[in-house]
């Protein structure tokens, strides 16, 4: 694929990984983001690329990333106006429809990583699942094309199946991430590093993994252990206690009744 101009809108995590990575194959000219620093912080990470704070200041590009909030990102489409509208628009939402473009925009699509985006961790962004739809047949094979510049896990997914994906993702990675910061207190209490579960929560993925979620649940509410739930309880308050409580309960009902 030739060398494409390309603009990214948003200088968050998403934004931080994904536009060092495009300019691998291509020319990141622009980094866009309300806030300066944010947005200097990001092009100081890419040879020649321009920190701007305004959409006024976009130049004229082949494709405009928009990799900003879900909230975001129709009042983008809607400031844009007839601006640079020969380009390609994709935005990196896992849950906003590609028809937010329509009617706006000539070109559009949707250019979605399934990942957690950190600043702090280095990632390899060529075992990153994106997936991709455009507003047509052509548009989409454009952005297959580019999307299979920085990974080689590029598949084709609708909006409805790329909402099922983000919900599966909220699941499995936000909700469990916020279980482990409760966890992380629990032991902290204790003066226990959090690493002290790392093996535990590999074995955990692992099963899970291999053979299947619900196959592979553990615990005393899966077990029906009502005693040690209950002395449990009695050593939490506040929001452990109630997540504690609630999901023993869904738990124990799954798999005892």
């Amino acid at each position: 694929m030739e060398k494409r101009r390309i603009a990214v809108i948003g200088a968050g995590n998403v934004a931080w990984h994904l536009a060092p990575a495009l300019s691998e194959t291509h020319i990141v000219t622009q980094v866009m983001s309300r806030s300066r620093a944010n947005a200097e912080a990001l092009a100081s990470r890419i040879s020649g690329c321009e920190a701007i704070t305004s959409l006024s200041q976009l130049q004229d590009n082949d494709i405009y990333l928009i990799s900003a909030k879900d909230d975001a990102i129709g009042e983008i489409v809607n400031a844009v106006g007839e601006n640079h509208c020969a380009g390609l628009w994709i935005h990196t939402s896992g849950s906003v429809d590609k028809e937010v473009f329509s009617g706006k925009i000539s070109r559009y699509g949707v250019f979605y990583p399934l990942q957690t985006f950190s600043k702090a961790s280095a990632l390899n962004m060529r075992e990153v699942p994106i997936f991709i739809e455009g507003g047509n047949e052509a548009t989409t094979e454009e952005i297959r094309r580019l999307a299979q510049d920085i990974s080689d896990c590029v598949y084709y997914a609708d909006s409805n199946i790329r909402r099922q994906m983000h919900i599966a993702a909220v699941f499995a990675c936000n909700y469990t991430n916020y279980l482990y910061t409760l966890a992380d207190e629990v032991l902290a209490e204790s003066d226990i590093p959090f690493s002290v579960l790392r093996p535990l929560l590999d074995e955990t993925l692992r099963k899970a993994v291999a053979n299947g979620p619900a196959k592979s649940q553990t615990g005393p509410a899966s077990r029906g252990d009502k005693g040690i739930i209950e002395t449990h309880l009695s050593m939490l308050s506040d929001d452990k206690k109630e997540v504690y409580q609630l999901l023993s309960e869904k738990i124990f009902n799954r798999y005892n009744l």
